[in-house]
């Protein structure tokens, strides 16, 4: 064998090698990649186990087993663009009313001689303002169980904690006064529908029940000439402390509801459907109500009176998610407050219940879910509409949430708007004769 052979042999014999050890390599590697692989699948499993079954209670709906999502109506995604802003931000200007520091005046009435304005605050009083010398102080309350040292919070005192102590403190909600008698009528949220003569002091509940079913989270209201009272009772699942479950959710039983005042009995108005109704306002001629809700972000109109009687209808889509509607003196339009806009994330979960279910599966705390839904700065919005037609004819922001984050109501008096916030110490005062509200 010549010397060339024996080394084409060795050659042979080096590649023979190298390819078996590349073979070792790769096999390797295979084992290696399909451990890896299959690790990583039983990680997803057993997330997706962890996650679904929530052993930790982390996720946002874990305090209700029952929990479901329902479809809550979109306008098209191309609306978004064409909503209405406020370029100007007309309403980082206005002005911080203080109720003695205190939290959550929602609602604003003046009693029929003028005098006010009246506001339920969040530990359950309901304060009256009797000028800038005097300032506010109590008017009445809406439990007897009410205890002073429990109840009456002090300055700095955290919202979460204010919640928790509802169910004994009460919560008023939307304030109306008869215009004959001057009693006052609230709705508190979960003591039900209640009145206070002149004098204040413990108000007296008038309804609790309604076909042997609780009212469970009593909203608004709103008196007719009669007497009559019409008012929201937002879900008969979810209380006021849940409200946020009952917003993701998209609880549709919601009603509204109307106390006869000779008889002391309570109906039935619009039940079934009802995505969080919220804030309720009678037409100047009574012919038919307008409901604000809150879920869908619609103002509905349902007929009283009339060939369409007992019919509801869509009379707004809105730019961003109701709380109280209100109807100007002259009765010609509309005042609605809103604590956000629409949003991406809101319409898509909205539109996808599935996909919101799964979404709120996953441990992420309150906050950060409460600021997607509301579109990430929180800013409040007022807008002002046509009540015939429901055409839009005005629109109030603070883009920058200096001033207004959120709106719960909004009342026109004297040339300024009165801003409520169920999450603000403070009402907002607009002049609407200032040079930049126009």
């Amino acid at each position: 064998m010549g010397e060339a052979d024996r080394c084409e042999q060795h050659e042979l014999k080096e590649e023979q090698q190298h390819q078996q050890q590349k073979k070792k390599t790769m096999t390797k590697t295979l084992c290696n990649n399909s451990i890896a692989t299959e690790l990583f699948f039983l990680l997803c499993v057993g997330a997706s186990v962890f996650i679904a079954l929530d052993p930790l209670r982390l996720s946002i709906i874990s305090s209700d087993p029952s929990f479901h999502a329902k479809l809550v109506e979109q306008p098209p995604l191309s609306a978004l663009r064409s909503l209405p802003h406020d370029t100007q931000s007309r309403l980082s200007s206005a002005q911080k009313w203080s109720v003695n520091g205190l939290m959550g005046p929602e609602s604003l009435a003046l009693d029929p001689q003028g005098a006010g304005p009246y506001t339920g605050i969040a530990d359950g009083r309901i304060m009256k303002w009797h000028g800038p010398e005097i300032g506010w102080q109590e008017f009445a309350h809406t439990t007897p169980n009410r205890s002073k040292d429990f109840c009456d919070q002090p300055i700095g005192r955290p919202l979460p904690e204010l919640i928790k102590r509802e169910t004994v403190c009460g919560r008023p909600l939307g304030l109306r006064f008869h215009k004959e008698t001057g009693d006052l009528y609230i709705a508190d949220a979960y003591f039900g529908l209640l009145r206070v003569g002149q004098e204040g002091g413990e108000a007296q509940r008038l309804v609790s029940h309604v076909g042997g079913q609780p009212l469970t989270f009593t909203n608004d209201l709103d008196v007719a000439s009669d007497g009559s009272v019409y008012f929201t009772d937002s879900s008969t699942k979810y209380q006021r402390r849940n409200f946020f479950l009952l917003v993701l959710s998209g609880d549709d039983s919601g009603r509204v509801l109307r106390y006869d005042l000779k008889s002391g009995e309570t109906s039935v108005v619009v039940k079934g459907g009802l995505q969080f109704p919220n804030g309720v306002t009678l037409s100047k001629d009574e012919t038919f109500l307008v409901i604000a809700e809150s879920v869908t972000g619609r103002l509905l109109r349902h007929w009283l009176k009339g060939p369409r009687s007992g019919e509801t209808e869509v009379l707004v889509v809105l730019p961003g998610y109701p709380d109280n509607v209100r109807l100007s003196k002259e009765g010609d339009h509309l005042w609605v407050a809103m604590h956000c806009r629409r949003n991406l994330f809101s319409q898509l979960l909205g539109s996808l219940p599935r996909l919101r279910r799964i979404f709120l599966q996953l441990p992420l705390p309150f906050k950060h879910v409460y600021r997607l839904h509301n579109g990430g700065t929180p800013h409040g919005i007022i807008a002002k509409y046509s009540t015939s037609n429901g055409t839009l004819l005005d629109v109030f922001e603070d883009v920058s949430g200096n001033v207004v984050k959120s709106a719960s109501e909004v009342d026109e008096q004297n040339g300024r708007l009165w801003v409520g916030s169920v999450l603000l110490p403070y009402i907002s005062v607009f002049d609407l004769h200032d040079k930049n509200a126009s």
